[in-house]
C-alpha cells in the first residue's frame, strides 16, 4: 500500500501549513523577499517636502519684509522726533560746513527750548529769504528719493531750509562793530574762531535788539552769507522765529573725510551778560 505521507511530501507542499495560510510571499513582495515602499506614501512624502520647503522660503521672506518694515518705521520715528538729516547746498557756513555736506540735526533742542548763542541751527524759511522754488514739471518727481527722504534715509535737500549760527537770542543787543571790528552782544565783544579764514565779523554795520521768541543768525562765511543782517536792512525781516527752527546741527555725517562733531563754542559767549545793557536800542534800529 503506498505511503500517503511520501506522496504529500513529493508535491512540494509544507505539511505544517494549511491551504488558508497567508504567511507566504504576497504580490507586493519582490522575488528577494523585501517589501517595497508604498508609492502613494512616497508621493505624499515628496509633496510634504515641497510644501515644507515653500513654507521655509516664505518664512525667510516674511522675516526680511518684517525687518525692513521695522527699520523704516524706526527711521521715520527717529527722523520725526530725534534726528533729521539735511544737505548743505551753499558755502555760507564755510569752513564749518561745506557744500554737499550731510548733517544730522538734533530736533529735541528746539522742542526743549535749548537754542543758545553759538548753536548752528536749521530753520524753515518762513520769512521769505529764499527765492521761490520753480515748480517741477509733471513726471519729473523722483518718488523713491521723496520716500527715502520722508522716512529719513536720505537727507532733506529742500531749498526751503537754511542753516546759520545763532549770534543773538531774545532780548540781546547785537552791534557791529566796536573799534576793533568785533561784534558785541549786550556790550561785550566776542572773538569768533569759527569765522571763514580772512573774513571780517561783518562789513555791514547794524545795531539791533532781538525780540523775545526770535533769534539773530549769521553765516560763518560772513561775506558770502545772506543772513539776518541783509534781510533786516532790506525788509526788516531779519529775525528768525524760534518756531521756525527745526533743531541744532550736531554732526557732519558725510563725506567721511569731513566727519565732525559740531560745536557751539560756548566759551565765545561766556562773558556776555544775560541782560541787555541800558543803552541798547529798540528792535529795528539801524
Amino acid at each position: 500500500m503506498p505511503d500517503s505521507t511520501a506522496n504529500h511530501a513529493d508535491d512540494g507542499a509544507d505539511p505544517r501549513k494549511t491551504p488558508d495560510d497567508k504567511s507566504g510571499p504576497t504580490p507586493e513582495q519582490d522575488k528577494s523577499g523585501f517589501q517595497p515602499s508604498d508609492s502613494r506614501s512616497a508621493r505624499r512624502s515628496d509633496d510634504g517636502g515641497k510644501k515644507g520647503g515653500s513654507r521655509g522660503n516664505w518664512g525667510w521672506l516674511r522675516e526680511i519684509v518684517l525687518i525692513v518694515a521695522i527699520a523704516l518705521i524706526l527711521s521715520f520715528l527717529i527722523k520725526t522726533f530725534l534726528f533729521r538729516a539735511f544737505f548743505i547746498p551753499s558755502g555760507s557756513m564755510e569752513d564749518t560746513l561745506r557744500i554737499d555736506d550731510r548733517i544730522f540735526v538734533n530736533l529735541l533742542a528746539q522742542e526743549t527750548g535749548q537754542i543758545e548763542r553759538g548753536d548752528i541751527v536749521v530753520f524753515k524759511d518762513t520769512m521769505g529769504w529764499l527765492p521761490e522754488t520753480p515748480q517741477r514739471a509733471e513726471g519729473t518727481t523722483n518718488w523713491l528719493n521723496e520716500f527715502l527722504t520722508f522716512v529719513g534715509l536720505l537727507p532733506d535737500s529742500s531749498e526751503q531750509h537754511l542753516v546759520k549760527r545763532v549770534i543773538g537770542i531774545g532780548g540781546d543787543n547785537v552791534v557791529c562793530c566796536d573799534s576793533q571790528g568785533r561784534i558785541t552782544v549786550n556790550g561785550e565783544p566776542v572773538e569768533e574762531p569759527y569765522l571763514y579764514p580772512g573774513a571780517a565779523p561783518s562789513e555791514m554795520p547794524f545795531n539791533v535788539t532781538v525780540p523775545e521768541g526770535k533769534i539773530w543768525v549769521m553765516g560763518d562765511h560772513r561775506n558770502a552769507s545772506a543772513d539776518s543782517r541783509e534781510h533786516h536792512r532790506a525788509s526788516g525781516r531779519g529775525f528768525v522765529d524760534l518756531d521756525a527752527v527745526e533743531g541744532e546741527a550736531v554732526v557732519i555725517a558725510w563725506p567721511l573725510s569731513h566727519f565732525d562733531i559740531l560745536g557751539s563754542y560756548p566759551e565765545v559767549f561766556d562773558d556776555v551778560p544775560d541782560n541787555p545793557q541800558s543803552q541798547s536800542l529798540p528792535a529795528g534800529s539801524p
